[in-house]
């Protein structure tokens, strides 16, 4: 069974860091692409970052580039996002995504249940 797991999101000051973890089971995620997505409150689901299978490229949306890292510990099947140097407009529930159909991180098959990351000002 295809599950997708987050963790590590909680509340942070503003200026701190958190690490997102997203663990998966019934597949491996070296061998397809994963997504980070966000949704803050009133607002759609947005990408923050895509990293493509064999973590060969990664992808970042504008407004965290710089800021955010995307990786993959291929021994845990885990897929991490490095937040740094947050602020409120980060505040949001965080999402992963596998891309079981390989469209290239424009579309994907499964997603988690979501963590909350709140950042206070």
């Amino acid at each position: 069974e295809v599950q997708l797991v987050e963790s590590g999101g909680g509340l942070v000051q503003a200026g701190g860091s958190l690490r997102l973890s997203c663990a998966a089971s019934g597949f491996t995620v070296d061998d397809y692409a994963i997504g980070w997505f966000r949704q803050a409150p009133g607002k759609e689901r947005e990408g923050v970052s895509c990293i493509s299978p064999r973590g060969g490229s990664t992808y970042y949306a504008d407004s965290v580039k710089g800021r955010f890292t995307i990786s993959t510990d291929n021994a845990k099947n885990t897929v991490y996002l490095q937040m740094n140097s947050l602020n409120p407009e980060y505040t949001a529930v965080y999402y992963c995504a596998a891309d079981i159909s390989r469209t290239y991180c424009r579309a994907y098959d499964y997603w988690g249940q979501g963590t909350q990351v709140t950042v206070a000002s």
